[in-house]
């Protein structure tokens, strides 16, 4: 009897089998996580620009140019006109239209950097100015600097949407 519950031989799971096969487990799961970190740097080092000095100054000169508008105190209207045309108004800080601008202009799409165009403006009435243009219908980006005889230079962004 005492032969039948005796085991010869057979295979155990003891304490340190457990303790191997758990620690290898997390050494994979670390060397794999090792590996991905290093391709995600190597593939992108954080960088977003190669001159970001120079993108720096830039932005400080933008930011100038933005305080420098505020004391202008101008204010600019666009609007897409259904012949075809994009109207812009500029008036000075009392409301009285800025006539004489030297205005010019670019029209791009929001997602996409084909179908740009570049409006040809004309002073159509005290304050107002048009450029004939025939964008396709949807959105657009359009952005207008006016300059006046002074040297002032006034920067207006706006998205306008074409039927």
């Amino acid at each position: 009897m005492s032969d039948a519950t005796q085991v010869r031989g057979g295979f155990r799971i003891t304490g340190w089998h457990v303790l191997i096969t758990v620690t290898g487990f997390f050494l994979l799961v670390f060397a794999v996580d090792f590996y991905f970190a290093t391709l995600a740097y190597k593939t992108f080092p954080g960088q977003v620009s190669v001159t970001p000095y120079e993108d720096g100054v830039a932005y400080n000169r933008k930011l100038a140019q933005i305080a420098a508008q505020r004391e202008l105190g101008w204010q600019a209207g666009i609007a897409p006109e259904q012949s075809r045309a994009l109207e812009v108004q500029f008036r000075d800080k009392d409301g009285r239209p800025l006539e004489g601008l030297t205005l010019t202009g670019k029209l791009e799409r929001p997602a996409t950097e084909t179908g740009r165009l570049t409006p040809k403006f004309r002073a159509i009435a005290p304050g107002y100015y048009q450029a004939d243009i025939t964008p396709a219908s949807g959105a657009w980006d359009v952005s207008v600097t006016a300059r006046d005889k002074d040297g002032h230079v006034f920067e207006a962004e706006r998205r306008v949407t074409w039927p």
